[in-house]
């Protein structure tokens, strides 16, 4: 009976897709946007791969659920932007007792054991905002007070951790220094106008405004507008911003913004090298940067502002 039984080879491994599941933020701000496109867009369109992504809306419990789902459907990586850095180490464990390589992007997690993780890409968030630093004592005069309006993204995310650190730590170099307030502006546009609407109908004592995402600084500009308050060359504030989209970049080059700070979001080719790598049974590093730089009204022109790609 078994030598007249019709067997079917089996199929050929090497047309099997490589799943990657992918839980993403959100959708909070025009970069997010633009991370999200880039991955999309690098995995979407390669055969070799099939890409699942769900949107967590900004809420870390969402996350935990989109990976324990990708978990039970036996993906073959899972990407994670972490909404904020504590309370990964129960979910982290998880994937890894299933075997599944993580690969943690944009922001960072702080877990016990980095062997959790095959490795970290994204921004260097201290190194941002030690140049914007760098860029204001310069632009500043030793022999006056300088107030310092932060507007302050995700309380918890590593951009806002980071960036956080850069200007106080700059502060206590500088005497002169002064943070006159801390707002809360969740790295959204909307929140920024709230907040600075009420903080601006009893304060206006403003030198500088150092806004930890273009978002929050474009709600920003539209409560000074409202206040009456002039930024910008000539005006009375001068405004920091960081990501550098196209919208922040033509704000900086009429010069309604003073510095703009890149936050790269386009690294899904980087990501896919390194996956890529990663199944090539080659060593990656633990920690990777993508390459950012700063921009002032001088380094632009149409020409490149048209180019951009976010």
């Amino acid at each position: 009976m078994p030598g007249c039984m019709k067997t079917s080879d089996p199929e050929p491994t090497d047309n099997k897709k490589f799943v990657i599941g992918f839980s993403q933020v959100g959708s909070e701000s025009d970069w997010r946007i633009a991370n999200t496109k880039s991955m999309t867009e690098t995995f979407s369109n390669d055969p070799e791969y099939e890409f699942v992504m769900e949107n967590a809306r900004q809420k870390q419990e969402n996350q935990f659920a989109s990976v324990r789902r990708f978990i039970l459907d036996g993906v073959d990586l899972i990407l994670i932007a972490p909404t904020v850095e504590e309370g990964w180490q129960t979910v982290l464990q998880e994937v890894h007792d299933a075997g599944i390589p993580v690969i943690i992007m944009d922001r960072s997690v702080a877990v016990w054991d980095n062997n959790l993780y095959l490795t970290n890409i994204g921004s260097n968030f201290l190194g941002q905002g030690k140049k914007a630093a760098d860029w204001l004592a310069k632009e500043t005069s030793d022999d006056e007070q300088v107030n310092i309006l932060h507007l302050q993204g995700t309380i918890g995310a590593t951009a806002q951790i980071m960036r956080t650190k850069a200007l106080e730590d700059a502060v206590k170099e500088h005497s002169n220094w002064v943070i006159s307030s801390q707002l809360y502006g969740d790295f959204t546009e909307a929140k920024a106008y709230e907040v600075m609407t009420d903080y601006l109908k009893e304060n206006s004592d403003i030198d500088v405004l150092y806004s930890e995402n273009d978002n929050m600084t474009f709600g920003a500009m539209r409560a000074f507008d409202e206040a009456g308050i002039t930024y910008g060359k000539g005006g009375r504030v001068k405004i920091i911003t960081f990501d550098a989209t196209k919208e922040a970049l033509q704000y900086c080059m009429d010069g309604k913004v003073d510095l703009c700070v890149e936050c790269n979001p386009l690294f899904g080719p980087q990501i896919k090298e390194l996956i890529q790598q990663y199944r090539n049974g080659e060593q990656i590093p633990k920690q990777v940067y993508v390459d950012e730089q700063v921009f002032e009204s001088k380094d632009l022109d149409r020409d490149f502002i048209d180019k951009r790609e976010y």
